[in-house]
């Protein structure tokens, strides 16, 4: 083991949150790019789109779950999180990569079927993301102690991660989004790569600590808190109902402020730009607040008044800035400013609830229990994609959209008030 990581220095946190950047940068490549290169490029409908799209939720409930049971009980290639992590992350690039050259695929493969081959590309590149998530995240729980050291991971994850995710959209708005895919390939590759050369797993995940009763410390640690992990499971899909509501369905509530249409398919070309163009901003703002806040902010407040109020706290100001888009927000300027209220929420929502939900569980089935976590943040994906859909295209008033991203997070807000506050190890 390396001094860095036996000192936990910043330098080791910052290697430690690159496995989770290279998920979280494809996920951002496959944001930005998937739905125009296989609409614009390969022809793709609407519908067949939605189809792609929709094996991510799907991937996530079985993936994840299966994945993290398996991680926690194997050990190769000199760890139990490391395999899945380079695995994943070689097999995401790879599909990056394939992304702009299906068609060559297509034809040295003799399939037939471009929209096959597109479709399965697309469905490779979204699993291997959601299966390798898990284990990211699982990582840091592993190599970290449990209170304020773990707690400085998760901020550092987001930090960093969100950081590149900004990235992301800044480098594909400026050099286009065939550069984005081939640098973010590269980025997403060394990124699986690198954090085998500096970290070390325990290969027994449970393990006193020093002074203590071994068999205490032991039955300590093991014993899962299932009433506290269900009110934070509920808590945080409310969080996720209301987040998920926003990202499919800004597009029509922009379309209806900016030029009063609401079936957004009859906006005319310039019309769609601008619209996109205020989405992107609106997004850009919202992730850079997320990506800055976590470490120099969030992570010392948790020191002060703990990670349940804290998060509780970013939970009331993000349901404030959609209640605020609600009663004000129809304008791109007051959009944006709002978009930073929200985006305090936003820097919590990625990075404490990871760490407050790895102490309330038996640290050596972390990567199982980071799965059935993760239901919290996809069943409500496809409650939004499946039914919240219907009740906003019949709406008349697309800000129907923000009313119910507020009502979610504020009973997300209400709901986390529940959550008993644990002890913070210093």
């Amino acid at each position: 083991m390396l001094n860095i990581q036996k000192k936990l220095t910043n330098f080791f946190y910052s290697i430690l949150s690159l496995p989770a950047t290279a998920m979280g940068f494809a996920l951002s490549i496959q944001i930005a790019v998937l739905s125009w290169i296989l609409s614009t490029r390969y022809n793709l409908d609407i519908h067949q789109v939605g189809i792609v799209w929709a094996a991510g939720p799907i991937a996530g409930i079985l993936g994840q779950v299966i994945i993290g049971f398996i991680s926690d009980k194997t050990w190769f290639w000199g760890g139990r999180r490391r395999p899945f992590i380079l695995i994943g992350g070689t097999l995401a690039a790879l599909m990056i990569v394939a992304l702009p050259n299906i068609e060559e695929i297509n034809s040295y493969l003799g399939i037939g079927s471009l929209m096959s081959v597109a479709i399965a590309v697309a469905v490779t590149l979204d699993m291997a993301i959601n299966i390798s998530f898990n284990p990211t995240r699982s990582l840091i729980a592993d190599v970290t102690p449990e209170g304020a050291p773990r707690t400085k991971g998760y901020s550092w994850m987001q930090t960093i991660s969100g950081f590149f995710g900004v990235f992301a959209y800044v480098f594909g708005a400026i050099f286009g989004n065939y550069a984005l895919i081939y640098v973010g390939a590269g980025i997403t590759l060394l990124f699986s790569i690198i954090p085998t050369l500096f970290i070390k797993e325990p290969r027994n995940l449970v393990e006193p600590a020093t002074g203590e009763d071994k068999s205490a410390a032991l039955k300590s640690k093991t014993k899962i808190k299932w009433g506290s992990l269900m009110k934070i499971y509920i808590a945080h899909s409310f969080t996720w109902l209301g987040i998920q509501t926003m990202f499919v369905y800004i597009f029509a509530f922009i379309s209806q402020f900016k030029f009063n249409i609401t079936d957004a398919s009859l906006l005319d070309q310039s019309q769609k730009n601008e619209t996109g163009q205020i989405i992107a901003i609106a997004f850009a703002i919202l992730n850079t607040v997320g990506f800055i806040l976590p470490a120099p902010v969030l992570e010392p407040l948790t020191r002060k008044i703990g990670r349940v109020r804290t998060h509780i706290l970013c939970i009331f100001i993000m349901a404030i800035g959609y209640w605020g888009i609600v009663l004000i927000g129809h304008t791109a300027i007051v959009l944006y400013f709002l978009m930073v209220i929200a985006g305090i929420g936003w820097a919590s929502v990625v990075s404490l609830p990871f760490a407050i939900m790895t102490e309330m569980v038996d640290k050596a089935k972390m990567g199982l229990f980071m799965g059935i976590f993760n239901l919290s943040v996809v069943i409500p994906q496809l409650i939004v994609s499946l039914f919240i859909g219907g009740f906003i295209q019949a709406a008349e008033n697309k800000v129907l959209i923000f009313i119910i991203s507020a009502v979610s997070l504020t009973i997300s807000g209400f709901l986390w008030l529940l959550v008993k506050e644990q002890k913070q190890v210093k």
